[in-house]
């Protein structure tokens, strides 16, 4: 275990395994009962650096190093290698073994499907959770679609995804995630592949895009889930920001209709990236909701 300051206290590495042998990490400060965080795609753990430095100052937050994003562990990391989202719950509930206890649970994004996932799978190991705008699969006439690309009955990607596909092997991922813009936010081809550009000049960035074209095909393969969910007795609630895209208000809404203990909190003049903009507004929301559910 290697420890580094922060502005909590030191930072410790968690290290674990996960049934399938794969390694699993995450970052832990603070003391307390324990928040566990996954980050949205295109980011690792330490995008939720700021969020857990306030939460740490009462909790015990880790931050996993989500399986989808962890470039050691793909197989191809230049052109993309998924991993299904039950992959990923696995390295969840390794974490939370390792922790001992049960632990409030909170996901952004397809992190947040991820969460939702994992409290399905092991509702004893959480007290409860919170979701920010979840990934989701919602049905239309035309079948499966995670906002405008869809799963065909043969199994194979959409043809967004198919596209996507094709630029990583031609070694063009500022192309590959214009297309995944595209597909996810309906931005026009120019302004697409303008932002694309860009976002493939940063090297941080340019290594996770693969990763973001396997997780949005991760969650397309994850298809309809809102019956599992509905079964879920556990406290959560569904978070969305006032400012969000109108998909991103479908997805929450589809969620917090059929949660049996579920409540929605809309975060006021924020959109999808409050964890960056407003990292205390966010903050104060997961500990409140968190304090009532450990209580």
């Amino acid at each position: 275990m290697e420890n580094r300051k922060g502005n909590a206290g030191e930072i410790a590495r968690l290290l674990a395994q996960a049934s399938d042998g794969t390694s699993v990490r995450a970052e832990a400060e603070g003391e307390g009962r324990v928040i566990l965080i996954l980050h949205p795609g295109m980011n690792t753990a330490k995008s939720y650096e700021k969020v857990a430095a306030r939460l740490g100052r009462q909790y015990r937050v880790i931050r996993l190093h989500r399986r989808q994003y962890r470039l050691d562990l793909k197989t191809d990391p230049l052109r993309g290698s998924p991993c299904t989202v039950a992959e990923e719950v696995e390295h969840v509930l390794a974490i939370v073994k390792a922790v001992g206890e049960p632990v409030f649970l909170f996901g952004h994004s397809s992190g947040g499907t991820v969460a939702l996932e994992a409290l399905v799978a092991s509702p004893s190991s959480f007290v409860g959770g919170m979701i920010y705008e979840p990934a989701l699969v919602l049905g239309s006439a035309d079948g499966l679609h995670l906002a405008g690309d869809w799963i065909e009955r043969n199994s194979e990607v959409g043809e967004g995804l198919r596209r996507a596909r094709q630029a990583l092997a031609k070694g063009q991922p500022g192309r590959a995630i214009g297309i995944f813009t595209q597909v996810i936010a309906g931005w026009q081809d120019f302004l697409a592949n303008s932002a694309g550009a860009l976002t493939a000049l940063v090297p941080a960035y340019r290594q996770l895009i693969p990763c973001q074209i396997d997780d949005l095909e991760a969650m397309e393969r994850l298809g309809i889930r809102l019956d599992a969910y509905s079964k879920l007795k556990l406290p959560v609630a569904m978070v969305c920001g006032e400012r969000s895209p109108d998909g991103n208000l479908e997805m929450v809404s589809a969620v917090a209709d059929v949660l049996p203990r579920g409540e929605r909190i809309t975060l006021s003049r924020q959109g999808h990236a409050c964890h960056v903009r407003d990292p205390q507004k966010l903050a104060d929301v997961i500990e409140n909701f968190a304090k009532r559910v450990f209580e």
